[in-house]
């Protein structure tokens, strides 16, 4: 399997990305502005949407994909969500107001966009891939993402906080591995981040005692203004026997 970083960013600007990956060519994690970076012929090619939760850096090209792509599918677009989530789409999203609602179009029966609820613990086969929710701790209802291929897993945290089940769920994967996890703020801004339920430098770093796997782990969704920053801290203080390096759109992970 391939995975394809299309944006990986806390924020926009600069060639900034929101966060989005492609798995091989049919498949998106969270659809934040790396989605607008495809060209038309992939952009169709998208058969599914998973998505972590529903703050907006993480499904601003949703709607755009939907409407981009209507006249040219003939089966649906499946969005894998929470139920938390999915009720959020549909009351603020695709309303008719904001933009619209794309489960009624061309009508109900042959719809463009098809929901389907994924809590975590739950798990949808798909060629070649086993994607499973995973818990995670965000100021909204969130879920992180095992990807396996049977020969390896990669693990994406989505927006977390520290989370002890996320921490047990990783733990029991044997064939894990990448971690893919994301540390929004520098260590001074840690009001901030407990207040907002991200990570930064220090508490990622104390968090990593509790995994069990030595695998690759690679930092996203750092804020534009601290990047450098975020990355040095986690550098400079990285006690673990863990190698890490920041995330970069355009890169692939093959597992």
């Amino acid at each position: 399997m391939k995975l394809q970083v299309l944006g990986c960013s806390g924020g926009i600007g600069a060639g900034n990305r929101t966060t989005s990956l492609l798995l091989n060519d049919n498949l998106l994690i969270d659809a934040g502005t790396g989605v607008g970076d495809l060209g038309f012929d992939a952009l169709v090619k998208i058969d599914h949407v998973f998505l972590t939760h529903a703050h907006l850096d993480h499904i601003a090209c949703l709607p755009l994909l939907l409407d981009t792509v209507a006249g040219s599918r003939n089966r649906p677009v499946t969005v894998h969500a929470t139920q938390a989530t999915i009720e959020v789409l549909q009351r603020h999203i695709f309303n008719w107001q904001i933009w619209p609602d794309f489960s009624t179009i061309p009508d109900s029966a042959n719809a463009l966009l098809r929901y389907q609820v994924l809590e975590t613990g739950d798990e949808v086969i798909l060629p070649g891939v086993t994607i499973r929710a995973l818990p995670a701790l965000h100021t909204v209802p969130a879920v992180a993402y095992q990807l396996d291929s049977g020969t390896a897993s990669v693990v994406f945290s989505g927006d977390t906080d520290d989370c002890t089940p996320f921490w047990e769920s990783v733990n029991a994967i044997a064939n894990l591995q990448t971690l893919i996890i994301e540390t929004a703020f520098a260590d001074h801004e840690e009001t901030l981040a407990r207040a907002s339920r991200h990570f930064t430098p220090r508490r990622l770093l104390a968090a990593l005692g509790q995994l069990r796997h030595q695998v690759d782990i690679r930092i996203t969704h750092l804020k534009p203004a601290d990047h450098e920053q975020i990355m040095l801290e986690l550098l400079r203080d990285n006690g673990t026997s863990f190698a890490i390096s920041r995330l970069h759109a355009g890169q692939i992970i093959t597992f």
